[in-house]
């Protein structure tokens, strides 16, 4: 026991003798062994879907070990203060040892068990634990019963105890050591310094983009850490816009997003707070007809018929759609739920790094419910889960909306931890907009579905969904399922003739790519189902979901005063269309095939990419592209942040 241990034997003189030193190292080596084996977990696993290359591994395992190894000292820098202050007398008392390398070994296991956990999220979000990490553990129950039920908690926290107990015996080694400590704190203190020294310049001269190649972000992502890559999520969870992305001059951006959203029948109004708000006016007289907003939960357009999939999941939607205007190219602005209602019932761009709807000071903001409000409607926000999460309740409910919830809906027939059963929220809306209709009130509401996501549970006896293990596809067939009981609910209304039916997605199904926007991922349905009001056709023209409420409004040909960031996709204009982007901390403006990306830390580029395929490639800069995506951003930060995009 007084021999130093094999590993640390040809240390330096500091090194010899001192158990302290070998007592951090160690617990600091078999971190870098956890975070190993995790990224090589991962490389077999995005090797096996042929995101990362046999060429790109050796990259990803030195930068890896380079992010491995600034997180091990950041880990270890409380242990090395500890026993650098901690009395001699102390540090060799059995007491202190005991309940030392108790904590120690906990403390491993739960790192080891974060590994595990790593795994499933990257296989979830194609990500290190990144923002959504962030967003959900403020949400633990939630989340914790979501992860349970989705995933084999039970035995990872197995696998990671008994990876506590077995590296226990090498911990063990080392806290015994201390009781034949001799030297005094003082010597140790090297060590302790030599870590604040190495943090002291990584800190201040590495990030998450310091070794990023930008050429396969699922390499670059396996290459970072999950628990550096966390914390610099949470660090920089509300970000100033202007200290970390790319600006112009405000004239300048506010010129550009002006001509970015202007249409042949908008006039911009001189003097408006918001430089954007224009007056839209339409000929004739106005459709006063009643609006529900389907927003479908991780609907992407991968699984709909009428976007192209033939696997059959979307039959009522498929048959919807041939009686409906379907927006071809339509796409979401991140892959969050909060994004997409943002987007949808602000139409405001995903300013980096979080949605409005969570943000603080996000009251009263010009948005859908401030134009139907103004023209006779009642709206309501109806969420099948509890609105506390994600700030949904109090946005909606402070931006001109009566906020309906799970709360409100008694007798669910099924549930599970994210809200009622889709058919349950679609019957209790129902009843809600025959109490409207009897009071003579217009309807205007956006409804959240819930069932289509994890852990895909759903009532018994729905024909081809099982109640649990179908998985994402089980989800989608639900979720048409249930929206073709809500459309033959509907059909026994009295005022299903003055209905305009939305059906649009929150976001994707997943980001699965490795480009830093995989485009596929984004891509949505975006359907108006009217069959008696507007004649059904395919528009082919690129949209965003910052394009739904002023394309509605437009189809209603109401005439209205607007501060959208997002257009009216049928009516003329001269500018090309325009599609904002979000993934993590980066943000992108899609213009024809070109992608104009900026980066933390005032990086951009420009990326081409293929219509049909959307196989990208780096393209000679543009930098008007890069100027009107700074611009697009820039504005919708400094409106919000001052309080300017604000309901009349």
């Amino acid at each position: 026991m007084h021999a130093a241990l094999p590993f640390f034997s040809s240390g330096t003189r500091l090194w010899r003798g001192s158990g302290r030193a070998a007592l951090l190292w160690t617990v600091a080596a078999i971190y870098l062994g956890i975070s190993f084996l995790t990224r090589v977990a991962l490389i077999a696993k995005a090797g096996a879907a042929d995101q990362v290359l046999a060429s790109d591994v050796p990259r990803v395992l030195l930068v890896g070990f380079a992010y491995d190894a600034i997180t091990s000292l950041y880990l270890v820098a409380p242990l090395a203060l500890y026993l650098a202050a901690v009395p001699l007398k102390l540090l060799a008392s059995r007491v202190h040892r005991v309940t030392l390398h108790a904590g120690l070994a906990v403390v491993l296991s739960a790192l080891a068990y974060l590994g595990i956990v790593e795994y499933f999220f990257f296989d979830e979000f194609n990500a290190r634990f990144n923002f959504v990490a962030v967003e959900y553990l403020i949400y633990p129950h939630e989340v914790f019963v979501n992860l349970w039920d989705s995933y084999p908690v039970a035995r990872a926290l197995i696998a990671a105890g008994l990876f506590g107990m077995a590296v226990s015996r090498l911990l063990r080694r080392a806290v015994e050591r201390l009781r034949f400590e001799r030297e005094q704190p003082q010597a140790f203190r090297w060590h302790f310094a030599a870590v604040a020294v190495l943090l002291g310049t990584v800190h201040l001269g590495v990030d998450l983009d310091t070794w990023r190649s930008h050429g396969n972000r699922v390499a670059d992502e396996i290459a970072a850490n999950g628990v550096y890559s966390f914390v610099s999520a949470a660090t920089n969870s509300r970000l100033d816009y202007d200290a970390f992305y790319l600006t112009l001059p405000h004239g300048e951006a506010m010129e550009r997003v002006r001509r970015m959203v202007a249409q042949d029948n908008a006039r911009f109004l001189p003097g408006a707070a918001n430089p954007l708000v224009r007056k839209v006016t339409y000929a004739g007289p106005a459709k006063p007809l009643h609006v529900v907003v389907l927003i479908q939960e991780s609907l992407g357009a991968e699984f709909v018929g009428a976007y192209g999939d033939t696997r059959g999941l979307t039959p009522n939607v498929d048959r919807l759609a041939k009686e409906s205007i379907v927006f071809a190219n339509t796409y979401a602005t991140g892959t969050r739920t909060v994004r997409g209602l943002e987007a949808v019932t602000a139409s405001f761009p995903p300013v980096p790094a979080e949605s409005i709807v969570k943000r603080a000071r996000n009251e009263h903001m010009f948005n859908w419910s401030t134009i139907m409000q103004e023209a006779g409607y009642a709206p309501t926000f109806i969420y099948g889960g509890y609105g506390t999460f994600d700030n949904m309740n109090y946005f909606f409910r402070n931006n001109g909306y009566r906020v309906i919830d799970r709360t409100d809906i008694p007798n669910a027939r099924f549930s599970n931890i994210w809200g009622v059963s889709d058919e349950d929220l679609f019957e209790h809306s129902m009843k809600v907009f025959d109490e409207q209709h009897a009071r003579g009130e217009r309807i205007f509401s956006v409804i959240m579905s819930t069932s289509n996501h994890r852990p895909f549970t759903f009532r018994p006896g729905v024909p081809g969904v099982p109640e649990s293990g179908g998985g994402r596809e089980a989800g989608v067939r639900y979720a048409d399922h249930a929206i073709g009981r809500f459309m033959e609910m509907l059909q026994s209304r009295p005022y299903v003739n003055d209905t305009v039916v939305v059906i649009v997605a929150d976001h994707g199904a997943r980001v699965y790519g490795r480009e830093d926007f995989p485009l596929p991922s984004y891509r949505i349905p975006f359907i108006v189902h009217a069959p008696g009001q507007f004649a059904p056709r395919v528009v082919d023209a690129v949209a965003s979901q910052l394009d739904v409420a002023p394309t509605v409004l437009g189809l209603l040909n109401l005439s209205h005063e607007s501060g959208f960031f997002g257009r009216d996709v049928l009516a003329p204009a001269a500018a090309p269309r325009s599609v904002p982007l979000n993934h993590n901390r980066d943000v992108a403006l899609m213009i024809g095939e070109h992608l104009h990306e900026l980066g933390f830390r005032g990086t951009s580029s420009t990326i081409a990419f293929d219509g049909v395929s959307y196989g990208q490639l780096p393209a000679a800069r543009d930098e008007n592209g890069i100027s009107d995506a700074a611009a697009v951003f820039q504005l919708a930060y400094r409106l919000y942040a001052s309080g300017r995009y604000a309901a009349r």
